[in-house]
């Protein structure tokens, strides 16, 4: 089935994209009467068809898909079924075999074919982002070597009067227009099986010399992938299941792809690159949230155009400067990353990490904490707080940087700037590394560390993320769950059967305010100078991650108005004394009205924050950055949600808004609730501000968090504001 569709579309689709907050400006210059796009055919689909003689391809691959491996000249093992990571007991050292390297071309010379699996879910039928996309990719240059072929499905509703919600469509876009060339059934776009239809269709109909393959929708990051179908009760892609999508439809391919890239969130991790390298020469991928505009397609169209023989990593650094720009139309390219990755050198990354993970690992058994504080340091991504919720995305670079005295990393920062093409950073994450791993921040559940184990790139640092995830001690750890009794580990047996819920519960792991791993050397109390403080005995000390200070209001009744966290304390990690340094200030609305605070990150220029607001009667996270000498709104963002997926867009105020501040309010038998405050009505050059809180009694307490998740709470100290002033006194 057939159905031509013109500049109609584009025209009517340009009228839509006013519902992903204007950022997108791309025109069309599509004719309205063009010769109907027949599917392309080629005879080099599948690698028996293309046996030719072509003595300079000696690696590629002729075989089916079967559990074999082939000696090449540099000593790599290479399989045909995906890829496989070992660790031999004797020395440690990670060996990578992977399916055979594929050169033979599917195409002819100079063409191009970008794949773009265009998931809708909410993007799509809230705010027309696919559809927006979709203009983009007819407003590019035409050359009749490029296509742009997408798939669609996953949302509700299309925000045009073309594409339908009941099938799986394919369209494929040429000289300024879509055709419809093809509709599956509709099933869940996260569905291996969905993608592994796209993916064979694709490349039989339309293959080229270079072939790139987008991901397209939210993404949450390594442990719940990309993809989430709002139809499907948001089932989405997991890693595992590309990598199994991509292994049977490569099994017919005779070269790999050019590039495969998610326009997605979170999705920039090392986790997500080392099941790409397998297929693709580049890896594209953001580190961090993605505003809902995304890549921008008009300029990729118009690269290819003008420069089909470009290879992936000529595009990918035209497309990350691009996507920056697009950033920038909305107001959110400070927290902008985006990484090309080089896959032929990805596996030296791998190889180099895992001895570095080793030599971590070895290090926690003597001084956990010290290594957990370095890692909670290191730039994170997507949320990872109380009000936003938890990706446990850490940034690679930060992690090796700030445990510089656990394990030498020079050689794993070598080798991870060696395979990285370009990247683009924002102000707030300029010292990101490009890529980032897992690890818990916050354990969210066993099935967690399972999906984990399952994707981990080193036995080493799973064992590492396992022996804080599990809460067991530096004394009693034993990663030998992990391993065979020959002391041999593999990625494709690594979930361990003993791997259940109840496995969680050995190290006696879990939030209780009162972890008995916090012990005093000086109890908290106040000095002779009337300073609210304590001090950690080594025991303490060695399994103390971080301390922040928690502030409260008294409401009477025994109700208790939790304001939130700041960093207004006095540190001494060499002494073990912490103390208050608060002076009754806090981050306000410009009427006054007090803004509930949790701690996003913290790094030597800069603090984030998120504060819980309605914004126009929608419940969603107000982020706020400051700086030595400034506080600045970036805007609202919705967090992560109950399935893993990151929200994309980043809303900026504007006037009129109405934000009403949310509380978390905790009652006598620590019951917590919420409160919304009255709303104010946001104008033209606002600002938060920092104000003296209002006269009356308040509660101070330290939050002392363990390496393993856990948190010791102090008992409260009353402190009174009165006129601009505050004393502190002990609770009676």
């Amino acid at each position: 089935m057939k159905k031509k569709l013109t500049a109609a579309f584009a025209a009517m689709a340009v009228l839509v994209t006013a519902g992903c907050g204007g950022n997108k400006t791309a025109q069309t210059t599509a004719t309205a009467a063009a010769q109907e796009s027949q599917p392309a055919q080629t005879t080099t689909t599948t690698a028996a068809a293309n046996d030719t003689d072509n003595t300079e391809d000696t690696d590629a691959d002729d075989s089916t898909e079967k559990d074999i491996t082939e000696e090449e000249t540099d000593g790599t093992e290479r399989s045909v079924s995906g890829f496989a990571l070992s660790v031999k007991g004797s020395d440690g050292k990670m060996k990578i075999s992977r399916a055979a390297k594929k050169n033979t071309s599917m195409g002819d010379a100079d063409t191009w074919t970008v794949f773009v699996y265009l998931c809708g879910t909410d993007l799509e039928s809230d705010q027309a982002s696919a559809t927006d996309d979709i203009v983009q990719m007819t407003a590019a240059k035409y050359n009749e070597n490029v296509k742009f072929v997408f798939q669609t499905g996953g949302t509700a509703e299309w925000q045009n009067e073309v594409i339908s919600p009941d099938a799986c469509e394919r369209y494929v876009v040429e000289d300024g227009d879509i055709t419809l060339v093809d509709s599956a059934p509709l099933t869940s776009m996260g569905d291996p099986s969905t993608l592994e239809s796209f993916l064979d269709w694709g490349i039989r109909n339309y293959p080229a010399e270079k072939m790139g393959f987008v991901f397209w929708d939210h993404g949450g990051g390594s442990i719940t992938g990309v993809c989430f179908d709002e139809l499907h009760n948001d089932d989405s892609l997991s890693l595992a299941e590309i990598n199994s999508a991509f292994s049977r439809v490569y099994a017919n391919m005779t070269d790999k792809f050019e590039f495969i890239g998610f326009d997605c969130c979170l999705m920039g991790t090392a986790e997500t690159a080392n099941v790409i390298s397998t297929y693709a020469r580049y890896f594209y991928g953001s580190q961090e949230t993605e505003p809902g505009t995304g890549w921008d397609y008009t300029a990729i169209g118009n690269f290819l155009a003008e420069n089909p023989s470009a290879d992936g990593g000529e595009l990918g650094k035209v497309l990350a400067d691009s996507f920056y720009d697009e950033c920038a139309l909305g107001e959110q390219e400070n927290e902008c990353t985006f990484t090309i990755i080089d896959c032929e050198k990805f596996d030296d990354f791998a190889v180099a990490f895992n001895d570095y993970a080793n030599e971590l690992y070895t290090a926690a058994g003597s001084d956990l904490a010290g290594i957990v504080r370095g890692v909670n340091k290191a730039d994170n991504f997507g949320g990872n707080d109380k009000s936003e919720g938890y990706t446990n995305m850490v940034d690679i670079g930060g992690i090796v940087n700030n445990c510089a005295a656990y394990a030498d990393g020079s050689a794993v920062l070598a080798a991870l700037d060696d395979c990285i093409v370009y990247k683009k950073n924002g102000s707030l994450h300029k010292d990101a590394s490009g890529l980032s791993v897992y690890y818990p921040l916050q354990v969210e559940g066993s099935e967690e560390l399972k999906t984990l184990a399952g994707i981990c790139i080193s036995p080493y640092f799973l064992s590492l993320v396992d022996m804080v995830a599990t809460g067991y001690t530096g004394n009693g750890y034993d990663n030998q769950v992990f391993f065979t009794e020959d002391g041999d580990w593999s990625n494709e047996d690594c979930v361990p059967e003993s791997y259940d819920d109840s496995y969680f519960d050995e190290g006696d792991y879990g939030e209780s305010g009162e972890s008995k791993l916090i012990t005093f050397a000086e109890k908290p109390g106040f000095d002779d100078e009337g300073y609210y403080g304590f001090v950690l005995d080594e025991n303490g000390l060695n399994y103390t991650a971080d301390v922040s200070a928690i502030i409260l209001m008294d409401l009477g009744d025994n109700m208790l108005l939790e304001l939130g966290e700041t960093y207004d304390v006095y540190t001494d990690w060499d002494s073990g004394y912490f103390g208050d340094n608060f002076e009754g200030e806090w981050l306000s609305l410009p009427d006054g009205s007090l803004l509930s605070m949790y701690i996003v990150e913290a790094n030597n220029d800069s603090t984030v924050y998120t504060s819980p607001i309605e914004l126009n009667g929608k419940r969603t996270n107000l982020r706020i950055v400051q700086s030595e000498n400034s506080v600045r709104i970036e805007g609202a963002w919705d967090g992560i949600d109950e399935n893993g997926m990151a929200s994309r867009e980043i809303i900026k105020l504007k006037a009129g808004d109405k934000i009403a501040p949310i509380y978390y309010i905790i009652g006598e038998d620590d019951s917590e609730s919420t409160y919304t405050s009255d709303a104010y009505e946001w104008a033209d050059g606002d600002n938060v501000i920092y104000a003296q809180l209002p006269n009356g009694d308040y509660y101070y307490r330290f939050s002392i968090d363990d390496v393993y998740g856990d948190y010791y709470l102090t008992d409260p100290v009353v402190f009174t504001v009165e006129n601009d002033g505050i004393s502190f006194q002990e609770l009676e």
